[in-house]
């Protein structure tokens, strides 16, 4: 697949309306809630990624066996382990999934929980000097948004997300692998990586995803609605398939056909939980109908508790149940 050109490096142009309503809005709603439900740990989310060799120590339990150094431990004959320093700057992506089915939602659609977490997370980084950027799929990946830092470049991608045509059905339904593999060639410097999808897509995303977190730290953010899990009594209802446009009439007073949509969602959700555990990712689970803040507070609080436990610290049990 061509790699979609870089945009030019001339002036850009401040987006005004929609994007900078929104991101005001969200600058009252969602951020300042989220900056006192971190209250400094962001460090848990969004550590850097770029390590510097700092010193050499004797190896103590609970040391990451990775870091043992081996010639100096084979010359001293007692085990040494490398200290690093950590590069605080952060380069973050956004692959943005925006196939036809992120239009779905009871509550509101999975675009808009998309474009609201794109947007939260991107002004997090670009506030403490970081740099993001995106690659936007469709029925292909369609624009590549250069890696830049600064609230000029949050509104810069709101405006493109917001200012989308809205994608049309495909016969060969959402190939999310596509975009994966588009990322392996456009993401060279070693990143963060948040991959925002419903992964409602053709097999064979996981591949390209466990190649992508060999190289980057890759965040799965999968977005759903209620409905996709529980279809409730609704009677005789059309419906369509976003992804192709099939349309098929259910009666959904049928206890039979209810049982086979929950047997069907239940074994959706047991192949991606399988598909990320392959690709050894942690996800971000985001329902239409969640707090965002709150939502990202707790995957900060999870991941907190994860590094002290890889540290040799206890994990509580209330989040042991959701490790």
């Amino acid at each position: 697949m061509s790699r979609s050109p870089p945009e030019p490096s001339a002036p850009r142009a401040r987006p005004a309306g929609r994007a900078e309503a929104m991101l005001h809005r969200l600058d009252w709603t969602v951020l300042r809630k989220l900056d006192g439900a971190l209250q400094g740990d962001y460090r848990s989310l969004l550590r850097g990624v770029g390590l510097d060799l700092a010193d050499l120590r004797e190896y103590q339990h609970h040391d990451d066996p990775r870091h043992i150094d081996w010639n100096v431990t084979a010359r001293l004959q007692v085990p040494h382990v490398r200290q690093y320093t950590e590069d605080r700057d952060v380069t973050a992506w956004f692959l943005l999934d925006l196939s036809p089915s992120a239009g779905f939602g009871s509550n509101r659609s999975k675009l808009d929980v998309a474009v609201e977490f794109t947007a939260v997370l991107a002004r997090l980084l670009t506030r403490r000097g970081n740099r993001v950027g995106a690659l936007l799929y469709g029925d292909r990946v369609d624009t590549v948004v250069p890696a830049r830092s600064g609230r000029l470049q949050v509104l810069q991608l709101l405006h493109r997300l917001l200012h989308r045509p809205p994608a049309q059905p495909m016969p060969g339904g959402t190939q999310l692998a596509v975009l994966l593999r588009q990322a392996l060639e456009v993401v060279r410097r070693r990143s963060i990586v948040f991959v925002v999808s419903d992964f409602i897509s053709a097999p064979g995303w996981d591949e390209p995803l466990a190649r992508l977190a060999a190289r980057h730290e890759v965040i799965a953010v999968r977005l759903y609605d209620p409905l996709e899990m529980d279809l409730p009594d609704l009677g005789m209802v059309v419906m369509q398939d976003p992804e192709t446009g099939e349309q098929v009439v259910v009666d959904t007073q049928a206890p039979g056909f209810r049982h086979r949509f929950a047997t069907a969602a239940r074994r959706r959700e047991a192949d991606l939980r399988e598909g990320l555990a392959r690709a050894g990712v942690d996800a971000i689970e985001l329902a239409t109908d969640d707090d965002l803040a709150a939502t990202l507070a707790r995957f900060v609080q999870l991941r907190k508790r994860r590094t002290q436990l890889a540290a040799g610290g206890a994990l509580p049990a209330h989040l042991a149940a959701v490790a």
